[in-house]
């Protein structure tokens, strides 16, 4: 390579760089018979050589090979998901509208197989048209269409497109800038995935080194050969950046040894999986209403209860033992819990909703009590006020009579008895709620499961691989 720029202290050159695989390999594709076949291969002008009539035999069989390269190679590159492109250089803006037309009518491209690059009549690009180009050209590589990037190009710096995998230059100028300038549109690596860095390494020590002909293309960038370039190719050639390949290409090394291995038809029997959790096993206190359903009623009927219903305590007075003056009135209680000691029914279903919200497991959490039983006390009132009333007494025959708790003082039953009453009516409460509120739904634990057989395809080297028997996949790296 020639230096252009003498500041530059350290040149790391273009050769150095190919056999180190930090760009692609070239490849000049050259006619077997060019010695003994004599094409024009500049565009067709009128006389004056000012106006561009068509493309010259020799300009449209660049084409033609460019196009039958490219159609090889997207065959096969196509299998791994990449989109080869073709660049023509043209040798003046007027071409570009003949070589556009010549693919669409000859060669069969449609319209949206093609993007074309405009600059000005020397091949020159502004700022302006650089930004929009960049533009065009963003991400290109992801997609099958635009196959072909048509220009003049005479640009001032490369473009991100590492999918260029031949290009044809008809510009017939014989400076070999415009060669080297030529070249560096399609010298970026297009296979970058680590799977291929080994068979792309043995490739260029079979072409660069054991001088053979490569056995897959695989980052190697094909170049139409133009005559007028002859001199230069040599000198690349010369330099060991490129080699000739003049062979009719065999499909089957476009890839390589690179095989897809898919999977085998009884894969299932051999399939694992890796487990996900998606949910953790849970149980969720499911919302229910309290109600009086399977409420217990007394055992003793309302008529023996009544017998009993001024038995809660005695009233005591003073008697003087002469004139039997009578003073000093007071009450004594049974042995009854102060806590049932009422005065009213409302007093006592106070009391006993007291008790039963504010009973107290032993365990302590940071010093302090947490009561086991917590409800609304609205609604517990109204509960245990419909209990008394409709389900707590029944009749001789031990069928549920209805309760009026404030006729004839007969609240005072359910403080008799020694709490039993009570002791009742706590017991089957507080049962009810503590059902309420452990009932619960169980929420198994949700598992999603990954199995191997979501990757349903391998990349691997045929020569590496074996065929297999008890695995998911034909064949395995050996």
């Amino acid at each position: 390579m020639k230096h252009y720029f003498p500041h530059v202290i350290i040149d790391f050159d273009l050769k150095t760089a190919i056999h180190k695989g930090l760009v692609k390999m070239i490849a000049i594709d050259k006619r077997k018979e060019i010695a003994t076949t004599n094409l024009d291969f500049k565009a067709i002008k009128d006389d004056d050589g000012k106006k561009v009539l068509g493309l010259s035999e020799g300009q449209k069989l660049m084409l033609r090979a460019g196009i039958t390269k490219l159609n090889i190679l997207n065959e096969e590159f196509s299998k791994e998901g990449k989109h080869p492109k073709m660049m023509v250089i043209c040798e003046d803006t007027k071409v570009a509208p003949y070589v556009h037309e010549f693919l669409v009518k000859d060669i069969g491209l449609l319209e949206d197989d093609m993007m074309e690059i405009h600059s000005n009549r020397k091949g020159e690009v502004d700022e302006k048209e650089w930004k929009e180009i960049k533009q065009k050209l963003f991400n290109i590589d992801d997609y099958d269409k635009p196959k072909v990037i048509i220009s003049v190009l005479m640009l001032r710096e490369g473009f991100d497109v590492n999918n260029i995998s031949v290009i044809v230059p008809l510009r017939s100028a014989e400076a070999s800038i415009l060669l080297e300038q030529t070249i560096g549109r399609g010298l970026r690596l297009m296979w970058r995935e680590p799977a291929f860095e080994d068979i792309k390494r043995e490739m260029r020590r079979k072409v660069l080194i054991e001088k053979k002909e490569p056995e897959n293309h695989l980052d190697l960038l094909s170049i139409v050969e133009h005559p007028a370039f002859e001199e230069f190719y040599e000198t690349f050639i010369d330099g060991e950046m490129v080699v000739e390949y003049s062979e009719e290409i065999d499909r089957r090394k476009v890839l390589g040894d690179m095989i897809t291995v898919g999977l085998r038809d009884d894969y299932k029997s051999y399939d694992f999986y890796w487990p996900i959790i998606l949910r953790e096993r849970e149980e969720i206190l499911s919302k229910k209403d309290l109600t009086l359903d399977s409420l217990e009623s007394y055992n003793l009927p309302f008529s023996t209860l009544e017998t009993i219903k001024g038995k809660g305590g005695e009233t005591f007075i003073g008697h003087e033992l002469t004139v039997g003056t009578q003073f000093g009135e007071y009450d004594v209680k049974y042995d009854i819990s102060p806590l049932f000691t009422a005065n009213s029914y409302n007093e006592f279903i106070v009391k006993i909703i007291d008790v039963i919200t504010t009973m107290m497991q032993p365990v302590k959490r940071k010093t302090k009590n947490f009561p086991i039983i917590q409800v609304k006390n609205a609604e517990l009132v109204a509960i245990l006020d419909e209990y008394i009333r409709r389900w707590l007494f029944v009749g001789e025959n031990n069928e549920l009579i209805e309760f009026d708790p404030l006729k004839n003082e007969n609240w005072k039953i359910l403080v008799t008895s020694e709490e039993a009453i009570a002791k009742h009516i706590i017991k089957n409460v507080s049962k009810k709620i503590y059902e309420m509120q452990t009932n619960v739904d169980v929420h198994e634990a949700e598992v999603s499961k990954i199995f191997f057989s979501i990757v349903g395809n391998l990349r691997m080297r045929e020569n590496y691989s074996i065929e297999v028997s008890k695995s998911i996949y034909k064949r395995l790296l050996s």
